[in-house]
Parts: structure tokens; C-alpha cells; sequence
């Protein structure tokens, strides 16, 4: 039974290689952090930095002897003893190393989903609006491109100066209650496509996939939000060619001597308006209503299809059929004239299978129910036959052939004779010399989908007018995948349903989910913290009144929360109710940073530095606060630098303080005894931050350098830059720093991964938890921006700003709530306002 025991029992391995350590080939050498790796997989650690590695246990920058290899470190003998012991040590070669988690706070949406959209923005000034309608769902509105302020848009990339766009309304932002936060620009439109449903956002990206691989679809070029109105819009080109608008006069397209029919124009316009109706069908879309408006032309003459005003014509034919029913749940024969005639109005052609099923959509039935066929890519070849025969005969097409049946079931009941009136117009027009074509035209019209031609094949035989067929080798088309699914159908498509609300906000669609009752939605929204109030945008701010100076420095614990200032005072609050309960004074000087500090018995105490190079001591775990402090001591004053301008406790024991004499120093919490110096800088220390057994400080010199919290000596250098560092923050070996600038720069396990300019001068206060970075300075803005991406790329995207009225000097997110102090004086707490 103690052999079993010995057996089953996990030998200490490398965390490197996985094999268990032995005194020859996987020697267990000691690191300064405490953790062992074996010998050989030492020598293939990369370095960062000359002398350094990263541990593989804890990833804690350590030094390393590089001129004598890791045969100068010490061995670890305990492990080796203990292997020794054991004769049967076992190896996991296939084992794999875990990996820590890092925490994702809550936010409105994923990385997936932002990167899905994020290249689809257009800059809010890149695009000007020549007209504003007050309800625009219904109509296209005219735009031009500017000259966009920002370049870091890839939407704007591909778009030439005042080029003409037309905008189709696709989403609205939420009517939120009065917050705080301002969202940025980017964010505002994440916030309605996240608010839409998902048939919404499919259709979305399968009219922008389309316009990207088809020449004959108007280039959609992206999403923009007009700030104005707080809509979203579909923005496509627009070439405002009059060629097909113009070809269909009361006459039709006619010739030069204005007496008959210019039939070789109408078989090239014909061929090619075919091609652009298959170019939808080749990426699975069906349009479903069409119209000569649905039609612009190319810088070549080129008809090319228009997405924005197929959807308009769509919303136009929603609205016709539920003006006409008024709710009813089954029509007679004189409802559905009015339908029929309101659709007429708008000159949109729409096959009679598309119109039944429209009517289903709306819970519609009516006495030709048993005629109604599945809708696919016939039912555009209908509504094609029927612009080219506008095209070909003009005004006349719609008064000569639907003026006598405005109720569709008129046409059903006498289709042969309509369609004989049809043909009398082909021939009036085009003559027996085409009479392939007008056959063909006239199958377009079949109450069958199932009997209509291909619209490829419609395509051939108008093309067989222009190419003889053994000549016709350079062109291959693939014919359109017939497929009758409604949901590729644009008319039948949540885009065009005017009788849902456009782009429902995030907040309205949780609370339709949750289907419960008033109490319990209130029990959870009082627990919302900053960052999912942030998704929902709904904060509000609680000014608390104390100081009489510029805030300098927040803490949290035992809670409380403490404010320092240059009044000389630290204020204590509740974080229950935010009153006052207390104010530390002693400090001579105006006090430069605060801190909560824990010792080994776990007891608390508030650590505050002043100007004066006073360091206080304040003890917490008495609830009645005293006013006098535990302990205070001075660092050594010099006539040409003074005063502590940040502090650190690392949980060592000790005390850290970054001075103005260029030096950071080491105090023993227990008994504020100096400990070292650590020198280097060229100017003050203006920042301290510890993670990981390394402390990490920033200095008016422009560079952040690591140190060892094991035995004080300089890691390595991270940056030299040439403007001051003003703050550093790191968590989860995410590296923040600030500069006097108005630029932050990010490091990923000590590797610079992004530098970029996030404010209009320094920033004096930056606060990071887990993946959300606030930051403020001069301005007099906070950011709210979200961290984001992998080992190799980092992305920093901004979700809003906060402004306040002077410069902010302090920032703090804990315990859900975000506390900002600001020069003149000001403490504000800004929370979820539920």
C-alpha cells in the first residue's frame, strides 16, 4: 500500500520541458524570484532585455547571469533530494502547462463583434448632408463625402473627395435618460448595431459583402451616425447618372429622330440591366420589388443596381399594405384594390407571389391564398420584365396595362387576356424582327415563378442580338443558385419592416428578454456597477464637498475611501453613503499621494507623502480614526529637489516613495527605517506601480524603468521617450504610461504594443481594471476606452468621455464606481444610475 502511494505521488518537473528534474540532464536551478526551471531549458528562454528573463513560472522579470549561463545559479536541493528519494520518478511529456485566466469585465459587446463592424465606420465628418428630412426611413437622403479630420477610418480609405453617397436610415440610438458619459463616436454606432436584431445586422453585412466582390452594385461604402438626429446610416454611392431615368419618357427609348423605338439601346441596357440584378443573385440576395429608380449608372454608362433604394422601396410597400388593411385579418376583393392601387402609386413592380407573401408578414389572408407561390429569384424576374417594358414602351406600359386591373385578382382571373395586351405592346414596339425577345418578355409575366425563364437566360437572349454565339467565347457566367429562402429576400427583410422600431435600444431588448417583474428588475440594476452601467449608458455623479484645494490621490480600504490634497488633509469616506466620517491633518506641506497599505498581520493603515518630504502613517484598524498618525518620518531634504511625488507598497514589507531628488527609496513599514536608494532617473519620479515582484517607475526624463523587488537592482529600461512620464499603471502584465503629451503608451509582457494620442494635452491620472482604461489631464475630459486583442496586437477603443469642469489630477475605478478629483477642488463619484 506505501509502494502505491510512492508511485501514484506527482514528482517535481520543469515547467519548461514538463520532464521531472535529476542531477544530470534536468538540473533544478533556483531563480531570484524563488521558482526553479532546469538548466538547459534556461539557456532557450528568450530575453527581453540584456541579463534578464522571464520567469516560466510566475513570468516575473528576473535577472539572469548571462556571461556564465545559468550554471552560476544556485541548484535547488531540496527538489533534488526529493526526487532522489524516489527511484521511479515519472515524466509527462504530453502534458500541457496551464494558463491563467485573465478576468473580462462586462461589456455591450464582444471582440468578435467589434472587429466584425469596426472597418465598416465612417468618420462623423467625412460625410455632409446636403438636405435633412424629418422622417427620412422612407426616403434616401443626399450626401457628399468631405475631407475627414482623421485618416485612422479604413471605410474612408477607398472614397474620393465630394463624391455624391446617398444615405438610407438602418438604425436609430436609444432614447436613454441624461448620463454623464458621453459616448464617443465609434461607440454610439456599436451601441445601435448591438441594439439591432440579428436578421438586422445578416442583411446588413451581406449588402456590404455584396458590394465588395459585384461591380454592377453600387459600392456601399459603410455605416455613419449623424450625431444630429442620433441615427445610423447605410451610406452607398451615388453617380446621379439620369440615363435610365431619362430613357423611359412618355414614349420610351426612342431615336434620334424621336418616331420609333431605338431598339439597340434597349438591348444593351436590357443585357446589362440583368447582369446587375444577377450580380445580387450570385451572393444569394433576392430584391424582390424593383423600379427604374432602383437603377444608376456607372462612370461608364453601366446600369449597376442601388441596395439603399431597393430597401426604400421596400419600406414604401410595407407602409402601402399596412395603411390599406388597417389591421384587418382576412381582406375581400375591394381591400385588396386599395392594397393594389397604393402600390401602383409608388411605380414599384412587384410579383404577385412576393405581394401574398407580404401580406402574410402581416398577418394578412385573402381569397387567392390558394394561387400563392414561395418567393425566390423569379420573383425578380418579374419585376425586371416589367422595368424593361416600362423602359422600352414608357409611361403608357403602367396606364395601358394595369389602369384596367388595378385589383391584382382581376389580372389573375383574365391572365391570358392582360398578357396578349403585353404582347400587342411588343410587337407595337419592337416589331417581328425581335420575336424571341418577346416571348421571352412575356414568360417574365407567368403567375408561375416555376414557369418563368432564368434571368440568365433572359440575359442571353438579349444578348444574342448583340454577339453571334460562335463569337460569344469571352464571357462565362455561372447561372444564380436557385433558392426560394425568404430571408435573402431585401423586400421581406428586417431592414425593411417599418413596423418594428429601427434599431431597438440595448437596454429594451434586455428587458423584453427578461420577462419579469418591476421589483426584480430594480434589485438588479441597483447592483450595476460603472462598467455595466457604461454598456447601458446610464451613470450619474455624486459631487462630494471636503477639500479646499486640487485633489491628488485616491485609496480604497476597510470601506472607505481617501482623498488627499493640497490642503494639506486626507478626507475619509464612506463608500456606503459617501458622507464624511473623518480628516487626517498634520501634514505641513501639500500632500502629493496616498496610498492603503497591508502588513504582514494583515493589519491596515493609510500611507500619505506631502511636498515637504513628510511621509505620515496613518492607522485603520481602530473605527474611531486618530487623529494624530501612527508614525511620520522625513526623507532627507535637498535645497535643489524636494518633496515625495508617488508611493508603493508591493505588500514586501516595505514602503517605496519616487522623490524629487531623481531616486526612488525603500522604508521598512514597521519601523520607517531607509532601506536603499534606487537611482537612475534624470528628474523626479513622478509614478510608481508594482506587479509581480516588479516595481515599475516613470520619471519628468521620459523613461519607465523596472526594478527587482528581491534585491532593488535596475531590470531593464522600457522607454526613453522625450516627453515626461506623468502616470504608469499596470495589471495583469499590462503596462500603461502616460506622458505630459497627451499620449498613452501600452506594453504587453514589457513589449511596446500601441503608442497613441488619446488627449489635447498631459495626462495627469490614469486607472485600469482588468480591461477598462480611464484616463484625464488637462482637457478637462476622462476617457472611457476598452483594452482589447492578443499576445501580438493590442487595440485600445473609445466607448465615451466624462467632462468635468477644471483638470483632473486623480482617478480611481473601485468597488464599481469611478471617483475623479480635479484641480479646482472638485471629488466627484460616478456611478450606475439605476
Amino acid at each position: 500500500m506505501e509502494s502505491n502511494e510512492t508511485e501514484e505521488m506527482e514528482l517535481p518537473e520543469c515547467p519548461v520541458c514538463l520532464q521531472t528534474y535529476c542531477g544530470e540532464s534536468t538540473v533544478p536551478r533556483v531563480l531570484a524570484c524563488g521558482h526553479s526551471a532546469c538548466e538547459s531549458c534556461l539557456l532557450q528562454l528568450p530575453k527581453p532585455f540584456p541579463n534578464t528573463i522571464h520567469c516560466p513560472s510566475c513570468t516575473v522579470l528576473v535577472k539572469y547571469p548571462h556571461s556564465q549561463g545559468p550554471s552560476a545559479l544556485p541548484r535547488n536541493i531540496d527538489l533534488l533530494r526529493l526526487v532522489s528519494f524516489h527511484q521511479k520518478p515519472k515524466t509527462k511529456p504530453n502534458s500541457k502547462p496551464k494558463h491563467q485566466t485573465l478576468q473580462v469585465l462586462p461589456h455591450s459587446w464582444s471582440d468578435e463583434f467589434y472587429a466584425n463592424w469596426k472597418d465598416r465606420v465612417i468618420p462623423n465628418d467625412a460625410v455632409l448632408i446636403e438636405e435633412r428630412l424629418e422622417d427620412d426611413r422612407c426616403t434616401v437622403i443626399q450626401g457628399k463625402i468631405t475631407t475627414p479630420s482623421s485618416s485612422s477610418f479604413p471605410a474612408i480609405s477607398c472614397i474620393k473627395k465630394n463624391q455624391s453617397v446617398s444615405l438610407l436610415q438602418v438604425g436609430t440610438s436609444s432614447s436613454a435618460t441624461e448620463s454623464a458619459l458621453s459616448f464617443s463616436y465609434v461607440a454610439r454606432i456599436m451601441r445601435v448595431l448591438s441594439g439591432m436584431c440579428e436578421k438586422e445586422r445578416d442583411e446588413l453585412g451581406l449588402i456590404l459583402r455584396a458590394s465588395s466582390r459585384q461591380i454592377r452594385l453600387c459600392k456601399v461604402f459603410g455605416l455613419w451616425f449623424d450625431l444630429k438626429s442620433g441615427s445610423l446610416y447605410l451610406v452607398c454611392e451615388k453617380h446621379n447618372r439620369s440615363m435610365l431615368r431619362n430613357c423611359a419618357p412618355s414614349s420610351g427609348i426612342v431615336g434620334e429622330d424621336c418616331s420609333k423605338v431605338d431598339t439597340s439601346s434597349f438591348v444593351i441596357i436590357g443585357a446589362e440591366l440583368c447582369e446587375a440584378v444577377i450580380s445580387l443573385h450570385l451572393e444569394q440576395l433576392v430584391a424582390g420589388c424593383l423600379t427604374i429608380q432602383s437603377f444608376d449608372c456607372d462612370n461608364f454608362g453601366h446600369p449597376i443596381i442601388d441596395p439603399n433604394e431597393i430597401l426604400v422601396t421596400g419600406r414604401k410597400l410595407h407602409h402601402c399594405v399596412a395603411e390599406a388593411v388597417c389591421g384587418k385579418g382576412r381582406i375581400g376583393s375591394p381591400q385588396f384594390e386599395v392594397v393594389c392601387t397604393k402600390i401602383l402609386k409608388t411605380h414599384a413592380y412587384i410579383s404577385p407571389e412576393l405581394l401574398f407573401e407580404l401580406l402574410q408578414t402581416k398577418g394578412i389572408t385573402t381569397e387567392c391564398d390558394s394561387l400563392r407561390y414561395p418567393v425566390g429569384y423569379s420573383s425578380d424576374v418579374w419585376s425586371v420584365a416589367c422595368v424593361l417594358l416600362e423602359m422600352l414602351i414608357g409611361k403608357s406600359f403602367d396606364e395601358e396595362t394595369f389602369s384596367d386591373c388595378q385589383n391584382l385578382l382581376e389580372m389573375v382571373s383574365d391572365h391570358s387576356g392582360w398578357t396578349e395586351k403585353i404582347t400587342s405592346l411588343l410587337v407595337t414596339s419592337l416589331g417581328t424582327e425581335f420575336a424571341t425577345l418577346q416571348t421571352i418578355l412575356c414568360k417574365c409575366l407567368d403567375l408561375n415563378p416555376e414557369n418563368r425563364p432564368l434571368l440568365i437566360d433572359v440575359w442571353k437572349c438579349f444578348r444574342g442580338f448583340l454577339v453571334k454565339t460562335q463569337f460569344d467565347i469571352m464571357i462565362s457566367l455561372e447561372k444564380e443558385v436557385v433558392d426560394g429562402n425568404r430571408s435573402d429576400c431585401l423586400v421581406l427583410g428586417e431592414l425593411c419592416q417599418l413596423s418594428k422600431k429601427i434599431g431597438e435600444a440595448t437596454t429594451t431588448r434586455r428587458g423584453d428578454d427578461v420577462g419579469t417583474d418591476v421589483d426584480q428588475v430594480c434589485k438588479i440594476t441597483v447592483e450595476m456597477d460603472l462598467v455595466e452601467a457604461i454598456s447601458v449608458g446610464d451613470i450619474r455623479c455624486i459631487d462630494l464637498k471636503g477639500h479646499l484645494d486640487c485633489i491628488t490621490g485616491f485609496a480604497v480600504g476597510g470601506g472607505y475611501l481617501f482623498s488627499s490634497s493640497f490642503d494639506k488633509t486626507i478626507c475619509v469616506w464612506s463608500l456606503k453613503d459617501f458622507a464624511q466620517v473623518h480628516r487626517f491633518r498634520g501634514h505641513e506641506h501639500k500632500i502629493m499621494a496616498t496610498i492603503v497599505v497591508h502588513d504582514e498581520e494583515q493589519k491596515s493603515f493609510c500611507i500619505s507623502g506631502d511636498s515637504g518630504c513628510g511621509i505620515f502613517i496613518w492607522d485603520l484598524n481602530d473605527n474611531t480614526f486618530n487623529q494624530e498618525p501612527l508614525k511620520k518620518w522625513y526623507e532627507e531634504k535637498d535645497w535643489r529637489y524636494s518633496g515625495i511625488h508617488a508611493l508603493a507598497a508591493p505588500g514586501n514589507g516595505y514602503v517605496y516613495t519616487g522623490s524629487g531628488d531623481k531616486s526612488i527609496k525603500a522604508w521598512s513599514l514597521k519601523d520607517g527605517m531607509f532601506l536603499c536608494s534606487m537611482v537612475g532617473h534624470k528628474s523626479v519620479v513622478s509614478s510608481l506601480a508594482v506587479s509581480d515582484g516588479v516595481l515599475y517607475s516613470g520619471s519628468w526624463d521620459g523613461s519607465i524603468r523596472l526594478w527587482s523587488l528581491v534585491d532593488h537592482s535596475l531590470l531593464t529600461v522600457l522607454e526613453e521617450g522625450s516627453f515626461p512620464v506623468s502616470s504608469v499603471n499596470v495589471d495583469n502584465h499590462m503596462l500603461v504610461a502616460a506622458d505630459q503629451h497627451g499620449c498613452l503608451k501600452l506594453w504587453k509582457n514589457d513589449v511596446l504594443k500601441k503608442s497613441v494620442q488619446t488627449h489635447d494635452g498631459s495626462i495627469f491620472a490614469v486607472s485600469m481594471e482588468g480591461k477598462w482604461l480611464f484616463t484625464g489631464g488637462w482637457d478637462r475630459t476622462v476617457h472611457v476606452q476598452e483594452l482589447s486583442g492578443d499576445e501580438f496586437q493590442i487595440d485600445l477603443r473609445p466607448l465615451g468621455s466624462i467632462a468635468c469642469d477644471s483638470v483632473v489630477t486623480a482617478l480611481l475605478y473601485s468597488h464599481g464606481k469611478l471617483f475623479v478629483g480635479c484641480a479646482d477642488k472638485s471629488l466627484k463619484v460616478y456611478r450606475s444610475g439605476q
